[in-house]
């Protein structure tokens, strides 16, 4: 297959796929209530975001911060039968929620909630693969395919995640060409999107570039995603270089919330806010409200009883107006 010519010159627009309140939350310590969540991803909804990862049908013995999995995605599907989403413009697209499933059993309580996009993790290191998932890269693979098989028969499509695509905990620096092995399958497999996860947030947009010049021989821009962490401060670099090599779709967590367990030292995902912030000053249109979604990152955090990570959060936040005393108030 032909490759299409890939437009480095900015134009068009970029997606931004939220994943706060999955890969966001599911390591907090202490239970997030179930309201919370679904007010969260509310506000995301509102400030733009079509796209949001909403929760995982994993067990809660693995993840207990998911155990409430089927009344998240019940809700959000009623909201998206009904269009009572609080806040959403009428003439906003539709929102798209995904959940991670595990295997047969989290498609079958998925699908039964009524999601509409299923994901599944592969991962480039085969360390990794065991440590995180308890299976090798392959058999990771013949797992994925009964699910990628029963959803495109039920209409639900699947999107893929590849962690460790620069360099593994275990492992060290992990080979492109090893990554582009597992994407090429998940692509055979059915994914209609391969997500690209920088791990352990210790790439530079040299890394990137190296990565993206081998899997752009074979695999199409508008077919990847990039996933990237902020261990280094090094994110939105990395995210630039990713978008002038033609990727237009990328992942990232309102606030800077989330980790990897199986990643020791490593930081949370690149924050929602600096991506925008970063499209806004190219120019390039992401749909997302600045403000609107900052605001949703002070609310969680406020939940969560800390300071959002984001640096342009931060800044925001420092330009708003003192709150007024009582005598100002009364005055």
């Amino acid at each position: 297959m032909e490759l299409e010519t890939i437009d480095k010159s900015g134009a068009g627009r970029v997606r931004i796929v939220e994943v706060g309140p999955r890969d966001g939350l599911q390591n907090e310590p202490a239970p997030v209530p179930t309201a919370v969540k679904l007010e969260l991803i509310a506000r995301l909804a509102a400030a733009g975001l079509s796209h949001i990862e909403a929760t995982a049908f994993v067990s809660p013995k693995w993840v207990p911060q998911m155990a409430d999995h089927d009344a998240v995605m019940r809700a959000l599907s009623a909201r998206s039968a009904t269009g009572t989403a609080a806040g959403v413009s009428p003439s906003a697209p539709a929102v798209t929620y995904s959940v991670l499933v595990p295997n047969m059993r989290g498609l079958d309580a998925a699908c039964a909630a009524g999601a509409g996009e299923v994901a599944v993790f592969a991962a480039a290191s085969e360390t990794f693969s065991r440590r995180n998932i308890n299976c090798s890269i392959a058999e990771s693979l013949e797992r994925f395919r009964p699910i990628a098989q029963a959803a495109a028969a039920r209409g639900v499509s699947v999107r893929g995640y590849v962690s460790c695509v620069v360099a593994c905990p275990y492992e060290g620096r992990i080979a492109p060409h090893a990554v582009l092995a597992v994407a090429r399958a998940l692509q055979e497999l059915g994914c209609s999107e391969i997500s690209l996860g920088e791990t352990l947030g210790v790439a530079t947009p040299r890394d990137i570039r190296q990565l993206l010049d081998v899997l752009l021989t074979k695999l199409p821009a508008d077919r990847l995603a990039l996933h990237c962490h902020d261990t280094y401060g090094q994110a939105v670099a990395n995210i630039y270089a990713g978008w002038e090599q033609g990727i237009r779709v990328f992942d990232s967590s309102v606030a800077g919330l989330g980790g990897c367990p199986y990643a020791p030292g490593a930081a949370g995902n690149v924050a929602t806010e600096d991506v925008v912030y970063l499209f806004n000053g190219l120019g390039v249109p992401c749909g997302v409200d600045l403000p609107r979604v900052a605001d949703a990152g002070r609310f969680i955090c406020a939940a969560l009883g800390r300071e959002p990570s984001s640096k342009a959060a931060r800044a925001l936040a420092a330009k708003r107006p003192p709150p007024a005393t009582a005598g100002e108030a009364a005055a």
